[in-house]
C-alpha cells in the first residue's frame, strides 16, 4: 500500500513566538505563587505541581530557543541545517520530565512515612488558579504542537501539569471534607506516575531520530522494493534510510543498473528519485550508480559492508 506524505503547515512563526513568550510568562508567575502556597499550606502535592509547573516554563524556554535556532539556514558546518535543534530540545524536555517524575515519587513515599498537616482551602484555591493558567498555556501551544515534536514535548509538560492541578484540587477537597492527609502524597504519587508514563512513551521517537533510525511511518523493505521494481534496476544495496528531522526523510544507497542499460543510467536515477518523492515523501535521495558487471561483491542490503 502506498504511504501518504503529509505536508505540515505551521502557524506563522512570529505569532508562534508570541504565544510561547506569553505561555512562559504566565507559567513563571504561577510557579512563584504555587511555591509560596505549598510552603504556607504544607502541601507536598502543591510543591510537586509547582515544580512541574516550573519545568513547564523551562521546557517552553528551551522550545522557544530551539525553534529560533532551527530556522538558521544550512552552511558548511551544518550542511543539513539546524532543524535537529528542536529534536535535541525535545530530548532535554522529556529527560527532565523523567527526572522530575522519579523525584516526586521519592518525595511522596517519604511523606507517607512521615505525614504532615495540610491546609486544604489554600491548596484548592491556588490549584484552581494553576489549572486556569495551564488551560491558557495549552491553548497557546496546542496548534503548534501538532507540527513539532519540540513544541509537543513542551505541550505535554503542560497537559501533565493541568492534570496535576485537577488532582491537587481533589486532594485539597478531600482533606477539607474528611481530613485525609494521606491523600496529598497519594495524589503526588499519581502525578509522578503519569509524568513518567507520558515521558517514557514519547522519548523513544526522539531517540530514534537522533540515532538515525528509519522513519517509523515507512517500511524500509517497501522503499527498496519500489526502487528495485523500476525497469533497468538490477538491485539496491548499502542502503541508509533515516530521518534528518521530524518531517524530512533521506535515502542513500548503491543502485545497480542491469547490463545494457548503462546508457539510461541518468534516466533510471531520475525515475527512482521521482518514485521515492511521490510514494514515500523522501525528498533527499543520494544514489551511487553501479553497473551490474562491476557491482559490489557480496554487498550488505543495509548500511556499509
Amino acid at each position: 500500500m502506498p504511504h501518504d506524505h503529509h505536508h505540515h503547515h505551521s502557524i506563522d512563526q512570529n505569532a508562534g513566538d508570541g504565544r510561547l513568550i506569553g505561555a512562559i510568562s504566565v507559567n513563571l508567575g504561577l510557579t512563584v505563587v504555587q511555591v509560596a502556597g505549598g510552603i504556607v499550606s504544607g502541601s507536598l502535592a502543591m510543591i510537586a505541581d509547582a515544580l512541574h509547573n516550573f519545568s513547564d516554563a523551562i521546557s517552553l524556554i528551551i522550545a522557544a530557543v530551539a525553534r529560533r535556532i532551527a530556522r538558521r539556514p544550512a552552511n558548511e558546518d551544518m550542511p543539513f541545517g539546524y532543524a535537529r535543534a528542536e529534536i535535541v530540545a525535545a530530548l532535554v524536555n522529556y529527560t527532565t520530565l523523567i527526572v522530575i517524575g522519579i523525584y516526586l515519587a521519592m518525595e511522596a513515599v517519604l511523606r507517607f512515612l512521615s505525614p504532615e498537616p495540610v491546609e486544604g482551602w489554600l491548596v484548592v484555591i491556588i490549584a484552581a488558579v494553576a489549572l486556569l493558567v495551564d488551560l491558557v498555556t495549552a491553548m497557546l501551544t496546542w496548534a503548534m504542537s501538532k507540527d513539532s515534536v519540540n513544541i509537543r514535548a513542551a505541550f505535554l509538560h503542560n497537559v501533565a501539569d493541568a492534570l496535576g492541578s485537577v488532582a491537587v484540587i481533589l486532594a485539597g477537597t478531600l482533606i477539607l471534607l474528611f481530613d485525609w492527609t494521606w491523600i496529598d502524597p497519594a495524589v503526588t504519587l499519581l502525578i509522578a506516575g503519569y509524568i513518567l508514563w507520558m515521558a517514557l512513551s514519547e522519548i523513544g521517537g526522539v531517540i530514534r531520530i537522533l540515532m538515525l533510525g528509519s522513519p517509523p511511518a515507512l517500511a524500509p523493505s517497501e522503499v527498496l522494493g519500489e526502487a528495485q521494481a523500476i525497469e533497468g534496476v538490477a538491485g539496491v544495496h548499502e542502503a541508509h534510510l533515516w530521518q534528518i528531522d521530524e518531517h524530512t526523510a533521506a535515502l542513500q544507497a548503491h543502485l545497480v543498473v542491469i547490463d545494457g542499460a548503462w546508457g539510461r543510467a541518468d534516466d533510471i536515477k531520475a525515475e527512482v528519485k521521482a518514485r521515492m518523492k511521490a510514494r514515500f515523501g523522501i525528498s533527499h535521495v543520494v544514489l551511487e550508480m553501479e553497473c551490474a558487471r562491476h557491482a559490489c561483491a557480496a554487498p550488505a542490503q543495509w548500511g556499509d559492508s
